[in-house]
C-alpha cells in the first residue's frame, strides 16, 4: 500500500489526510487466507461505517465490560497519567474509532497534537469534526489508513514527544508474536528525533478472568455483536466485488481457555460457494471463517510481552475487580 495520501483537506483545527486504498496485494492477502484449511478474515474488514458504528453500540451493552472499565481507569487516573505522558506531547491514536476515550485525558494532557488513524474514512472524519467542536483548542491530524500496513508514522504529523495512545485493548486481536512484532513498530514510532524528547505508549490490555464473563460479553443478548461480525462480509462484497450472503452464515464466539483467548467465527449453514471478483470459494455446512482473536493477558504476561519488543512497563493502572489495565510503556 502507498504512503501518499490521496487527499487531504482541512477544516478549521481538523487536517484530514486520507492514505488508504484497497491494494492487489490485500486482495491476495484476503483470498489466501480464505484457501486456508481453517479460513480467515483479517479482523481489520469489520470496520467499515456501518461496522464502526455497530461497534460503538457494543461498547454500550450492559454484558461488555471492557469499554466502560477502561474509561473508569483514565477518567479516575487522568492526571497522573498525564504526568507520565509529559506535556507537549504528540498524542497518535491507531485505530481510533470515534475517539471517545482520548476525551477522558485531553484537558489534563493537553497535547500538541492529536493524531487518530482509522480505516473507516467517513467514520475518522466525522468523528474528528465532532471532537474539534468539543476542543477547539486541539490541533487535529486525521489520517485514513490501515496503521498495520504503515511501517512508519504517516508523514506531515507534527514533530515532538510522541505518545501512542491505543486502548480498547485491541492488541488481544493479535496473536503474541504479532503483539510483539506490533509494539516493536510502536517502540520505533516513539524513537528520538531531534526535536523530541523520550516517548511512550499508553495502552489498554483485558485481564483474563472467567470464562462465563467473557462469554457473556462477546455473546451479548441484543445481538450486536452478532451483527458486528455479519457485517464483515458486506464490507468484503463492497471491497472486493464480491457476493457473500450474511444470511448463509451464523455468528459463533466462545472463550478458548487454553489459549486463554475469545475466538470469533462465522459459521457456514450449508455446502454453498462464494465469489470474490473472479475468485470461487466453497464452503461446507458447519465450516467456520475464524474471524477475529482476543487475547486476555495477567499483568506479568502482559509485561513479559512487552519486554520482548524492546518496551518496559513503568506503570499499571487496574481497576477494582482486575477487569482490565492500562499500561504506561517507554523503551527499554
Amino acid at each position: 500500500m502507498s504512503e501518499v495520501a490521496l487527499e487531504v483537506k482541512q477544516q478549521g483545527n481538523v487536517v484530514y489526510a486520507r492514505h488508504h486504498s484497497v491494494a492487489q496485494n490485500e486482495k491476495l492477502a484476503l483470498l489466501a487466507g480464505l484457501k486456508r484449511p481453517q479460513k480467515t478474515i483479517s479482523p481489520k474488514y469489520f470496520y467499515d461505517t456501518r461496522g464502526s458504528e455497530l461497534f460503538e453500540q457494543i461498547t454500550l451493552e450492559p454484558e461488555y465490560y471492557p469499554t466502560r472499565t477502561e474509561r473508569s481507569i483514565l477518567n479516575d487516573n487522568a492526571e497522573e497519567i498525564a504526568g507520565y505522558c509529559g506535556v507537549d506531547s504528540v498524542l497518535i491514536e491507531p485505530g481510533s474509532g470515534s475517539s471517545e476515550k482520548v476525551r477522558l485525558i485531553l484537558d489534563e494532557l493537553r497535547p500538541k497534537a492529536y493524531v487518530p488513524m482509522d480505516i473507516a474514512g467517513e467514520f475518522l472524519h466525522r468523528s474528528a469534526l465532532s471532537l474539534s467542536q468539543e476542543f477547539p483548542w486541539l490541533d487535529i491530524h486525521a489520517v485514513c489508513a490501515d496503521f498495520s500496513s504503515l511501517n512508519v508514522p504517516p508523514k506531515n504529523i507534527p514533530t515532538g514527544n510522541r505518545v501512542v495512545f491505543y486502548p480498547g485493548s485491541t492488541l488481544g486481536n493479535m496473536t503474541p508474536n504479532e503483539a510483539v512484532q506490533f509494539l516493536t513498530k510502536m517502540r520505533d514510532w516513539i524513537a528520538l528525533d531531534s526535536l523530541s524528547e523520550q516517548g511512550g505508549v499508553l495502552i489498554g490490555v483485558d485481564l483474563h478472568k472467567s470464562t462465563e464473563r467473557l462469554n457473556a460479553a462477546y455473546n451479548d443478548k441484543s445481538g450486536l455483536t452478532e451483527q458486528f461480525n455479519l457485517n464483515m462480509l458486506s464490507n468484503i462484497n463492497n471491497l472486493f466485488d464480491g457476493d457473500f450472503r450474511e444470511n448463509n452464515f451464523d455468528h459463533l464466539a466462545y472463550y478458548n481457555e487454553d489459549h486463554r483467548r475469545i475466538e470469533m467465527h462465522l459459521v457456514s449453514k450449508a455446502d454453498h460457494v462464494v465469489r470474490l471478483d473472479d475468485t470461487h470459494i466453497e464452503f461446507s455446512a458447519g465450516e467456520t471463517i475464524h474471524t477475529e482473536n482476543s487475547y486476555k493477558y495477567t499483568l506479568a504476561s502482559f509485561a513479559e510481552l512487552a519486554s520482548g519488543s524492546g518496551l518496559e512497563v513503568i506503570k499499571s493502572w487496574v481497576d477494582d475487580e482486575n477487569l482490565f489495565s492500562v499500561h504506561y510503556l517507554v523503551a527499554k
